[in-house]
């Protein structure tokens, strides 16, 4: 894994995205706090560990030990999310609030100016490799217009599907924080993949530059 990250560094990679999965909320387990731990000894670069929970609060202490420098949980797995939010924040870490696809955006307005980054889900979540939802872009616009309507600064990322054929539409939608993993990760070399991705962000954003 530490190969893994570097190869991404490698690439232009600037933040790790790191999925915690626990076969309740979503329909796998992967990984948590240990692996966390050691990914830190492996690079400097940001931890982002997206929370695929149940129970969040109840881990946030864990991974700040661990290391992580960003949370997001899902807004459908907390039933306070000031709170958990706080929780989150009380840990020296940055908060970030995630949207599966069937949540819409309004729901979030008054929790945006607590946030760091917001997460749209553009699959489902629980399991790589799945196909980008169109109407996920539209759910990019609405936010970043909201964004711009509260003066606001957070982060837009967006993570599922995001590959070549997907990754400029998502740019020029508004995102800002671009998630990948089989894209990166399924075949080839893994350091090209991440920088093809990223030249063609950058190509994406160059029009309005």
């Amino acid at each position: 894994m530490a190969d893994a990250v570097a190869a991404a560094e490698k690439g232009g990679g600037t933040i790790i995205h790191v999925d915690v999965m626990d076969g309740h909320f979503v329909p796998n387990i992967t990984l948590g706090p240990p692996v966390v731990k050691s990914l830190r000894k492996a690079t400097k670069l940001p931890l982002d560990c997206h929370l695929m929970i149940e129970n969040p609060d109840d881990f946030v202490p864990a991974f700040a030990e661990a290391g992580a420098d960003w949370i997001s949980v899902h807004y459908e797995a907390c039933t306070h999310l000031h709170r958990t939010l706080t929780h989150i924040a009380d840990h020296n870490m940055q908060a970030g609030v995630v949207l599966n696809p069937a949540t819409p955006v309004l729901l979030l307005r008054d929790i945006l100016p607590m946030v760091h980054h917001v997460l749209i889900m553009s699959v489902n979540p629980g399991f790589g490799g799945q196909k980008f939802i169109p109407f996920s872009l539209d759910k990019i616009r609405e936010l970043t217009q909201v964004r711009e309507e509260l003066g606001l600064d957070f982060h837009i990322e967006v993570d599922g599907g995001v590959d070549l054929e997907t990754i400029s539409s998502v740019v020029e939608a508004g995102a800002d924080l671009l998630v990948a993993g089989n894209a990166v990760f399924g075949k080839g070399d893994a350091a090209a993949n991440a920088r093809k991705l990223l030249d063609a962000a950058r190509r994406a954003v160059l029009p309005a530059a």
